[in-house]
């Protein structure tokens, strides 16, 4: 399992997939209820090592890395990443894992990925928690820059391909100065975590795993209007926790993005939907809570999961 393996790690998985493989880790009991969890953007499957140890152990965690992140296959040349594609790498991974019926546990951009997944295969979802991550991204704040995003998919996509450059080898300072200087929620200890699975050794140092044609967020989530909103979320059959951090998400999204009433658009929307299949909590923290104070959410997060739910009648 290696000198940096986190408490209760209990094996390191490989999953085939058409480009390669997907990797994933896994902790708890086999034969416990599964849970699949889903990081946040270019971050990788050790987002959880601090958070599930303190998670009861009766259930059984996979932490997936996606496509292009931590230590996943990249997709094929030409091939881009899109929202649908990471969401069929959720329909891949747990055919292979042969689970009918899961929840989901999502930080950030894997939390709207989890989400969209739990809207497309509603039957399959038991439990949705959404770790300082909207459920689904709305586009009435973006609509002006949506075909600038898709522009600058493809414009990036052929950059990096044309470019063809070697990857650039980093010492463990350089990389850990960079990351927590683009994500000032990180806190070191936090970052050296998500680097020992996000980087390899080479000769010189070290080498980024991620694939370099990831760049931009927007350019791989699907922004959805409020009446498509309403409608997926009448289409959710799991109950769903929204764990939102006081000085998370909404706080580091561009400033017409952490627009209040998207926010509590969207909450008003589940409620009224969902009624008692949402629980909605704000804790103290930042976008990183889970890995920086994982205490802070594993009480919830663990009375959440623990609760017997009714199954609803449809």
């Amino acid at each position: 399992m290696g000198e940096n393996a986190a408490p209760g790690l209990i094996s390191e998985l490989k999953l085939a997939v058409p480009w390669g493989h997907i990797a994933a880790k896994a902790w708890g009991s086999l034969q416990g209820p599964p849970v699949l969890c889903l990081h946040g953007w270019l971050d990788n499957a050790n987002s959880f090592d601090r958070l599930i140890p303190l998670l009861p152990q009766d259930f059984y965690y996979v932490a997936m890395d996606f496509g292009g992140h931590g230590l996943s296959s990249h997709y094929s040349s030409g091939v881009p990443y899109y929202h649908q594609t990471f969401v069929s790498e959720i329909r891949r991974v747990v055919a292979a894992l042969k689970w009918n019926r899961f929840s989901i546990l999502g930080h950030s951009f894997g939390g709207i990925v989890g989400g969209m997944f739990s809207c497309i295969f509603p039957e399959m979802v038991n439990k949705l928690i959404l770790l300082d991550s909207p459920l689904l991204l709305l586009e009435s704040n973006e609509v002006e820059n949506l075909l600038t995003y898709k522009r600058r998919t493809i414009e990036h996509m052929l950059q990096v391909e044309a470019s063809q450059e070697p990857s650039r080898v980093y010492s463990l300072k350089q990389l850990l100065q960079r990351l927590l200087k683009s994500n000032s929620h990180l806190n070191e200890e936090c970052g050296e975590l998500l680097l020992q699975r996000g980087t390899t050794k080479v000769a010189a140092g070290l080498v980024l795993n991620r694939d370099q044609r990831l760049s931009w967020p927007e350019n791989s989530v699907d922004l959805v209007s409020r009446e498509l909103y309403a409608h997926s979320i009448r289409k959710l059959q799991a109950h769903v926790l929204f764990i939102k951090a006081v000085h998370g998400y909404f706080d580091v999204r561009r400033e017409n993005y952490s627009d209040k009433e998207s926010l509590s658009f969207m909450i008003h929307t589940l409620k009224s939907t969902l009624k008692e299949q949402f629980q909605f909590v704000e804790i103290p923290g930042n976008h990183y809570v889970h890995m920086s104070e994982p205490q802070h959410v594993a009480t919830i997060i663990s009375s959440f999961l623990q609760h017997k739910h009714m199954l609803t009648a449809l």
